[in-house]
């Protein structure tokens, strides 16, 4: 079955944060609905450092109250993301969401690998596809990373998963990502980079080849020196279509 014949690519959610709890219903709702009853995954990558099977079972917990059963993809380790059975889960899941944590653990273990790519052509087939902090992050044509010890605000641009080119994106905008803002301006590997500052329990969400704003906050986009803040329910204007397979 072609992509076309499978209705084109599904919906991609770039959450800010605070997944899988109240007030993400809005994005969350419209990613079951483009499951249609089929395998559902969690991909825990962000968390592998950090109590991946927490973070499955809240996922499991939350979408359950959803009416969507999920499970776990593993994909927390290079090895995971090249094993074959993988593989082939991935090539008929039907939703798959990136749950948060280190932002700079996922581009290492996804990038170019066959499970990545299978997710991809399983979104460009129709399946849902979301990230939330982390995991949007790395949707990105570059990630944020800390630039030296803990606390610092200084961040530095690390080549992400490239889903949406020439974006970088800020999770938990509404709380502390807004302070990322100057010291990411300085640090922009490019002058053309657009910063997509995202609201926790807010998505950015593209279907139907545009980009609208779902969720209990706002979107900041921040391009060719400007910025411009969407609300809950706006379309969503000045961020690059994703990149299709």
């Amino acid at each position: 079955m072609t992509d076309v014949d499978r209705g084109g690519p599904g919906p991609l959610a770039l959450v800010g944060g605070d997944e899988l709890n109240p007030g993400n219903e809005p994005q969350d709702r419209v990613l079951v609905d483009a499951a249609r009853g089929g395998a559902a995954y969690i991909l825990a990558t962000a968390a592998a450092r950090h109590g991946p099977d927490r973070a499955v079972a809240n996922a499991r917990s939350w979408f359950r109250e959803l009416g969507l059963a999920v499970d776990q993809l593993p994909a927390t380790t290079r090895g995971a993301v090249k094993d074959p059975a993988n593989v082939e889960k991935a090539r008929a899941g039907r939703f798959f969401y990136l749950v948060g944590g280190d932002p700079g653990i996922v581009p290492d273990v996804l990038s170019g690998s066959p499970v990545w790519e299978a997710v991809v052509a399983s979104w460009a087939g129709g399946a849902a596809l979301a990230g939330s902090s982390a995991g949007a992050m790395a949707m990105g044509g570059w990630t944020l990373i800390r630039d030296r010890h803990p606390g610092d605000d200084r961040r530095r641009f690390k080549p992400a998963l490239g889903l949406v080119p020439g974006v970088a994106v800020i999770p938990h905008f509404d709380t502390f990502g807004q302070r990322w803002v100057r010291p990411a301006l300085a640090a922009s590997p490019a002058p053309d980079v657009v910063l997509v500052g995202i609201d926790e329990r807010t998505a950015a969400i593209e279907r139907e080849q545009h980009w609208e704003v779902l969720g209990a906050g706002g979107v900041t986009v921040f391009r060719g020196g400007d910025s411009r803040r969407f609300p809950s329910g706006a379309v969503l204007e000045g961020l690059p279509s994703p990149s299709r397979p």
